[in-house]
Order: C-alpha cells, then structure tokens, then sequence
C-alpha cells in the first residue's frame, strides 16, 4: 500500500472529498495545507494573517510560508501522508523530495484530477466553505446555503474569500503558471509515480481509481 502521496488538481476538482476518503478508509493521514493555513488564520497567528493576506486576493501563498507549515506537520506526524494540493510550485516540490530524502521515505503515488475551465467555474459559484473544520459543501448537492449551520461542527458556512469570481480567476491563472509545471517535474522526475484521472466523473468512480493506486503493491 502506498504511504507517501500527494494528490494535485485545480480549484473544486474534489482533492478535498477525495484525500478524506483516502484517509477513511487507508488510515492514511490527510493534510491539506489550505486548511492548515486558514486554522491559522482562524486562530490569528502571523504565519495565518500573512496567508491570508494572499489567499483573499486569489494569489498564492508564499512558499516560504507554506513550507514552514508542512515542515511542523512532518516533524510531528511522521511520513505517512496524503497531500492535499501540496506541493504548488516546482520550488516546493523539490523542496519537499530534499527533506523525504533525507528521511529515506520518498513520494510512492502522485495523482492529478483534471477538470474543465468551465466545470471549475460552475463548481466554485456553488461552493460553500466551513472555517472552522475546512469541510466544503455544494449548494445544489447538498441543499445548503450560506450561513447554514456546518453538516460535520456546526459552525456557519460562507464564500471563501477566494471563491469570488476575480479571485477565482486569479487562481486559475496562477494554477496554470505555477502549479501545472509541478505536473511535469514529477513526470520527467519520476513517471512511473504520476497518473492522470478525469474529474469530472462521479466521486465514487474517481475514488474507486485512486482506492486501486493506493491498494497497489509495488509501482
């Protein structure tokens, strides 16, 4: 079984509900290094008020800042992980093969959901958010709407700040610029380690896709 994966995407692809269910059923640890950050900035630490001086005009985080953070969460979790839209540059990414490497535990399974512009944007316009414990929600799915009481905490759901329409945009084109050449390193770094899945089939089907890569021995 695989330990150490990261699971990349564009914005509403589903890498959330997807590295959930991962870790349901692998017992394999999702860390999202989007939640962790907006905790931060829930609790108004400096490293969540710097965050979210980026995220609220749709620009990414500093990859010093995001760095900082999935350090502290190695360091005291371990290496059994599944990343959740981390790493988001080639800098970060070999940033994160550097300290594997130093622990001998590197990368076994990197997956990327693909989706449409136009699915994304249709995705985004009905996505609710909870602060408090990072659980998204669609409005038409789910029947919800904003400043409904959160299904997992209870806490009132919103628009992120970065799901308004210029923001959205924004990151998209940060995605492509930034975070697609990390597709490309991992497929020249390690080919044998990257697979493509649609997402814009059922969650069932995409993660009974990704359950097989996961449960696979050996690559």
């Amino acid at each position: 079984m695989k330990q150490r994966i990261v699971l990349l995407g564009p914005p509403a692809s589903g890498k959330g509900t997807q590295a959930d269910r991962v870790a349901s059923r692998f017992g394999i640890p999702h860390v999202s290094t989007g939640a962790l950050l907006r905790s931060e900035s829930a609790r108004g630490t400096e490293l969540g008020r710097k965050a979210e001086s980026s995220t609220g005009r749709g620009l990414l985080v500093p990859d010093e800042l995001v760095l900082r953070i999935i350090g502290q969460w190695i360091r005291n979790h371990g290496t059994r992980f599944i990343f959740d839209g981390f790493p988001r540059s080639v800098g970060q990414a070999a940033h994160l093969d550097a300290a594997l490497a130093e622990l001998q535990a590197p990368l076994d399974l990197i997956i990327l959901l693909e989706l449409s512009d136009e699915e994304i944007r249709r995705r985004v316009e009905a996505r609710l958010s909870c602060l408090q414990c990072g659980a998204t929600f669609s409005k038409s799915l789910h029947g919800l709407k904003i400043h409904d009481h959160c299904p997992h905490c209870g806490d009132r759901l919103v628009r992120r700040n970065d799901d308004v329409p210029e923001a959205l945009e924004q990151r998209l084109h940060l995605y492509r610029g930034m975070t697609l050449p990390v597709v490309g390193y991992y497929e020249r770094k390690v080919p044998h380690l990257m697979h493509r899945i649609c997402a814009e089939e059922g969650s069932d089907a995409i993660f009974s896709k990704i359950s097989t890569l996961v449960d696979e021995e050996g690559i």
